[in-house]
């Protein structure tokens, strides 16, 4: 039936209101559907890899704790400029501090995945690094004016527009757009969900 895995027997639960995620998880054709957790954004950890799998973890445990017969998948993005965390730009004008930062630069996106099923938790950290050519102020106020980056870590989606800005990447293409495929595979199949109709 719809949102149940045939594999597993169980309901499977996206802990996620990103529809890059939802893309994403509809490709690997799992049936699920959408609970977003509520949780609260805010830790003081300042390790971006460690910060991205507490976030992702606390997503999926507040989830499974009102579906505990569910697999729930949880993940959580994490941009870092050197010692600078990025999350999710305000406002146009913080959006445009961000590329800034980011333009003629090397940085890091780390995404945590956590999956929990009854009596079970198993996680990971995947990280990317992308390089963002060099920008000039039109740029820089031309993609912040477009209100993409507004919901995504960094203040650029990979996937859309921004691709415009990097000059090149080191890892995992689908980690930047916030949901690892090979990790998530991974972990789902450890859970004992199936994708792609096994």
């Amino acid at each position: 039936m719809p949102g149940t895995d045939s594999v597993a027997g169980r309901e499977v639960i996206l802990a996620s209101g990103s529809p890059r995620r939802r893309e994403l998880l509809t490709n690997l054709g799992v049936p699920f559907r959408v609970v977003v957790s509520g949780e609260a954004e805010d830790s003081p950890e300042a390790d971006p890899a460690r910060l991205a799998g507490e976030l992702a973890a606390l997503k999926a445990r507040a989830v499974a704790r009102l579906h505990p017969e569910s697999v729930v998948i949880a993940a959580d993005t994490v941009v870092a400029a050197g010692p600078d965390l990025l999350g999710k730009p305000g406002d146009e004008a913080e959006n445009r501090t961000f590329l800034r930062r980011l333009a003629g630069q090397t940085h890091q996106v780390y995404t945590g995945v956590t999956v929990l099923t009854p009596g079970t938790e198993s996680s990971g950290v995947e990280r990317t690094d992308v390089a963002f050519r060099p920008l000039s102020d039109a740029e820089v106020a031309h993609y912040a004016a477009t209100g993409e980056g507004l919901d995504k870590a960094g203040g650029y989606g990979i996937q859309g527009v921004g691709m415009a800005l990097v000059a090149r990447i080191d890892g995992d293409y689908s980690n930047v757009v916030g949901f690892p495929l090979a990790l998530v595979i991974r972990l789902l199949r450890g859970a004992g969900v199936g994708v792609w109709g096994e």
